[in-house]
């Protein structure tokens, strides 16, 4: 099935590797996922000091969330992808995972350094928001 979801991009904008916003139609199902975190099945986190590792393990869990709610990454319209450093070669390192997997669907994205994440030795999380046909 194809996605609702509309991604805007502008000339008049900065060159980005994600679209500067998303429109879903009208009567589409929105939904709003938790941030998706890097933990294995028994709420261990996984890859203690490794950004690459636990963001693929969050877009896993992203993944598993959005195939429970009836979307998948296509269906994304928007994300925040936080990372607990202040080096940016940090942030970029979670990014270029996050940014693969959702391959050709750019969908608006925020890229925000945090001071600390909830779960012991988590260093990244993926909030995110989906729209389907109603």
């Amino acid at each position: 099935m194809s996605s609702v979801v509309q991604l805007i991009h502008s000339s008049a904008l900065a060159d980005a590797p994600y679209a500067y916003a998303a429109a879903a139609p009208p009567g589409s199902r929105l939904i709003f996922l938790a941030g998706a975190c890097p933990l294995d099945a028994a709420g261990r986190t996984v890859a203690p000091d490794d950004y690459a590792a636990q963001a693929a393990r969050c877009v896993e869990t992203l993944n598993e969330a959005l195939d429970a709610a009836g979307a998948s990454l296509t269906d994304v319209i928007s994300t925040r992808v936080l990372v607990a450093s202040s080096d940016r070669a940090d942030l970029v390192t979670a990014w270029d995972v996050v940014h693969d997997a959702f391959r050709t669907h750019e969908a608006p994205s925020t890229l925000i350094g945090v001071t600390v994440l909830g779960y012991p030795d988590q260093l990244v999380e993926i909030e995110a928001v989906a729209a389907v046909a109603a």
